[in-house]
């Protein structure tokens, strides 16, 4: 689910131990560049600007193999082991990229045309209260330029995620149930006639609705999709999609944040995030192959990523370190570097768990930072500057090459 756009944590506000940085044995890169040092500088300061008592973990991977990874905390709160290396958390937004993904590898295969409306593929299910499924289309669903409100600022859904989490941790509601939610309200703007100025503004429900069109166009359920599509040929083995299961399988932090009274209220298991816009579990490591295949050119054709990277300006994160903002493409933010050239980014931000995986142009290089909440909700613009800077450091400098 989407930060401070819709507010996961506005939704959860009202509800309001650490280690050392370490560097496992021989992952340190050698001679200039990214040091192991640099990394853990840079993870501290993300600590700090989620709180300092949030748990988080970073992993950048370089040309020749070279990985340095760095972690501050425990596995939660009242624990003494340390971070996992390689933590499964929820991706929450990233997920946004694995959909896009999949809908632009059914474009290229001419199963469905980004300049489809919504209309076509979903009749009367955009309609009501000022919506026009006819003047939308699958492109404006990818790029949040279609104007369509987003179901998670629905009063009736923040008052679950506010007042009452915890008896409804399990709430699996369809994505189809989400939309009629957001049909309930009219569109912020109605998208002008195909080719003109799109007006941007970021919304969950694009992804719901961008997935029902796929698994219309695919033959399969949205998981499915994903699934043999991206999972399975990137061998991406801490990657998977729990439906309504909300349990987390593999080594992972417990998610806490302090409820009435100060006493420690658990988000970790949770059903919220089961749909196409926030429903992946991945690993650092995974999140970084998975960047570095698409900026590579291994998941879609030249001219579906080309397309992807087609931008159109957003509002909703700080000007990044190089001093200028970047543009939203399609399920990608296409951000500026300090040295040069971009980097390729999609945020996650969920219930008290926030992942930053980015790559460079190249695909070279890459970076995933994940942050755990064990007491509030981190302030994001704060944590993504801290991010921000790191992920600059990183790409621009990178580790040096194993020998």
């Amino acid at each position: 689910m989407a930060g401070k756009r819709t507010a996961v944590a506005a939704c959860l506000g009202v509800l309001m131990a650490c280690g050392v940085g370490e560097m496992p044995a021989g992952a340190q890169a050698t001679g200039g560049g990214y040091s192991a040092g640099d990394l853990r500088r840079d993870l501290a300061a993300v600590r700090t600007a989620a709180g300092g008592d949030a748990n988080v973990v970073a992993r950048v991977e370089g040309r020749g193999g070279a990985v340095l990874r760095a972690r501050y905390g425990t596995t939660g709160v009242g624990s003494t082991a340390p971070v996992p290396w390689d933590p499964e958390f929820r991706v929450a937004s990233t997920s946004k990229t694995f959909t896009a993904v999949v809908v632009l590898q059914l474009a290229a295969q001419k199963r469905l045309s980004l300049d489809d409306t919504v209309e076509r593929w979903l009749p009367g299910v955009v309609r009501g209260h000022g919506n026009d499924g006819s003047r939308i289309t699958v492109r404006d669903l990818l790029r949040h330029t279609s104007g369509i409100f987003d179901y998670i600022a629905d009063p009736g859904v923040q008052d679950k995620l506010r007042n009452h989490f915890d008896e409804n941790r399990y709430d699996a509601t369809p994505p189809s149930q989400l939309v009629a939610i957001a049909m309930r309200h009219a569109p912020l703007f109605t998208p002008p006639p195909n080719g003109s100025p799109r007006r941007w503004a970021y919304s969950n429900t694009n992804y719901l609705l961008a997935a029902m069109i796929a698994e219309k166009a695919g033959g399969a359920d949205w998981r499915q999709l994903v699934e043999h599509r991206i999972i399975a040929p990137l061998g991406l083995r801490g990657t998977y999609i729990p439906g309504e299961n909300p349990y987390l399988i593999g080594p992972h932090e417990r998610v806490t944040v302090d409820g009435p009274g100060g006493v420690p209220l658990d988000l970790t298991e949770e059903s919220y995030q089961h749909t196409a816009d926030s429903g992946v579990v991945s690993t650092p490591s995974d999140l970084d192959t998975f960047f570095r295949a698409l900026a590579g050119g291994r998941l879609l054709p030249a001219a579906q990523w080309a397309l992807m990277r087609q931008t159109v300006p957003y509002d909703d994160l700080p000007v990044p370190p190089a001093g200028r903002q970047g543009g939203y493409g399609l399920g990608l933010r296409v951000v500026p570097l300090t040295c040069g050239g971009v980097y390729y980014t999609h945020e996650g931000d969920g219930f008290g768990v926030y992942g930053r995986p980015a790559v460079g142009a190249d695909g070279r290089r890459a970076v995933t930072v994940s942050v755990t909440s064990t007491t509030a909700l981190v302030n994001e613009d704060r944590l993504n500057k801290a991010v921000q800077t790191l992920t600059d450091h990183a790409l621009c400098q990178g580790p040096a090459p194993t020998s």
